[in-house]
C-alpha cells in the first residue's frame, strides 16, 4: 500500500478477511473434510500478516508446511527490499556511489522492471524513484515547516528514472541522490510470490494477506469464494464487502497515516509529479488478477482519482472515494461493481470508460521484458 509508493513498514490496514470460525464451518471431523489452516506470522513487512490454506483434515500438518514456506518467501522478499532495513539491496543502492552498479537479486530487478512500466503506464504517478520527494516531507513532518519551493523543486529533480539504468543483473546508479522506495509495489509482489508458493503445494485454496492487501486462490470449504471487507475511511467498520477467487485486492488511503505541519493535515502518499501530498481521493480499492498489479493502482489512483479509471489495464477494477463539496463520493468501475456482495448502493457512481484501448495500445509499446509480473 497498498503516492510515491506506500512506505512498506507501515502497511495500511484497509482490508478485513472475514476469518469466522462459523462462517469458514470449519468441522473437527475426521477424513476428507475441507478446513482452513491459519498462521499468523509476526511483524511482516512491519505489519500485520495472515496466512491461509484450505486442505483436507486429515493433511493439516501439510498445509503448516505449507504455510511455513510461504511465510520464508515474505521474509526473504522483505530483507531484500525493506526500506528501513540497512542490509537490503535498495539500501546498498542507496548508499552506493553515482557510477555504482549494485548487483541485486533477480526478484529486485524484476521488481524495478515492472515499476518502471508502471511509471509509463499511469502517466508517472506511480514511481519509486521519488524516495527524495518522501524524505523531505517526513522532515518536514518532524520539524512542524512545510517545504519550500526551492526544497520541492530539487527533491523532484533528484527523483527521476534518468538518474538509474537497469542490466541484467543490477542497477546503475548516475546521480549521487538517487534512491528508490519500493513500498507500493514490493509488497504485492512478495504475496504472489507467497501465493505461488501456497499453490505448489497442490492445495484446493489459499490466501496470502499483509497489512490489508491480499491475494487467494481456489475456495473456502464448501466451495464458497473467500469474502473481504473494505474498511471504511472515516467511519469504524466497513461498508462494502467483496467475494473474490483467484484475484487480489489492495487498498491505499490518505487516512491510516498522515503528515500534519502547522495543524494541517497532509496525505502521506506524494503525488511525484508535483512533489506535493495528494489529494485526489481518500482511499483507493483496487480488484486485480494479481497483488503487484493491485498494489501499484492502489497507489496510483490515490494521485490521479477518477481521472486513472482510463488508464487502468483491462481486468482491473477499482472503486475510488473522493472528498466532494457535497459530501462523499464513490465512483466504482462496472467489473467492481459486480463484485459486491449486495446491490450496489443508489449513492455510488458506476462509470464505463474507454480503457481497454489504453490499455492495449501501451501494451502493445511496452517491451516483453517490462510487463508485470
Amino acid at each position: 500500500m497498498k503516492n510515491c509508493p506506500l512506505i512498506s513498514a507501515a502497511g495500511v490496514l484497509v482490508l478485513i478477511i472475514l476469518v469466522i470460525i462459523g462462517q469458514w464451518q470449519i468441522s473437527m471431523d475426521r477424513g476428507d473434510t475441507a478446513v482452513v489452516v491459519m498462521h499468523h506470522p509476526d511483524d511482516v513487512m512491519g505489519t500485520n500478516c495472515a496466512l491461509a490454506a484450505v486442505v483436507a483434515h486429515h493433511k493439516t500438518n501439510r498445509a503448516k508446511d505449507a504455510l511455513d514456506r510461504a511465510e520464508e518467501v515474505l521474509r526473504r522478499i522483505e530483507s531484500q527490499m525493506s526500506s528501513w532495513r540497512d542490509d537490503s539491496e535498495v539500501a546498498r543502492f542507496r548508499d552506493a556511489e553515482a557510477g555504482s552498479e549494485i548487483r541485486v537479486s533477480p526478484d529486485t530487478l524484476a521488481v524495478m522492471y515492472a515499476a518502471r512500466t508502471a511509471f509509463e503506464r499511469t502517466g508517472q504517478a506511480f514511481d519509486v524513484t521519488c524516495r527524495p520527494q518522501l524524505e523531505l516531507w517526513r522532515q518536514a513532518d518532524q520539524l512542524d515547516q512545510e517545504p519550500t519551493a526551492a526544497q520541492l523543486s530539487e527533491a523532484r529533480l533528484a527523483s527521476s528514472w534518468a538518474g538509474i539504468h537497469l542490466t541484467a543483473t543490477g542497477i546503475v546508479k548516475h546521480e549521487p541522490r538517487t534512491s528508490l522506495d519500493l513500498g507500493g509495489i514490493a509488497k504485492g509482489y512478495a504475496i504472489d510470490l507467497a501465493l505461488q508458493s501456497l499453490r505448489q503445494a497442490e492445495l484446493p485454496g489459499g490466501l496470502v494477506d499483509v497489512g490489508g492487501d491480499l491475494a487467494c486462490f481456489g475456495t473456502q470449504p464448501g466451495g464458497q469464494p473467500w469474502l473481504v471487507d473494505v474498511k471504511d475511511p472515516d467511519l469504524p467498520g466497513s461498508f462494502a464487502r467483496l467475494q473474490i477467487v483467484d484475484r487480489a485486492v489492495a487498498t491505499s488511503g490518505d487516512y491510516a497515516r498522515q503528515i500534519e505541519i502547522a495543524g494541517k493535515r497532509y496525505s502521506h502518499i506524494i503525488d511525484p509529479r508535483t512533489g506535493l501530498p495528494a489529494d485526489a481521493a481518500r482511499s483507493a480499492t483496487v480488484v486485480a488478477s494479481t497483488a503487484v498489479i493491485a498494489d501499484i493502482w492502489a497507489t496510483a489512483l490515490s494521485v490521479l482519482g477518477p481521472d486513472g479509471f482510463d488508464r487502468l489495464p483491462e481486468g482491473v477494477e477499482a472503486l475510488i472515494i473522493s472528498a466532494g463539496e457535497h459530501g462523499r463520493r464513490f465512483i466504482c468501475t462496472p467489473g467492481f461493481r459486480d463484485l459486491l456482495t449486495a446491490p450496489m448502493p443508489e449513492d455510488w457512481e458506476c462509470r464505463s470508460d474507454g480503457r481497454t484501448q489504453v490499455a492495449d495500445n501501451r501494451t502493445e509499446e511496452s517491451s516483453s521484458q517490462e510487463q508485470y509480473p
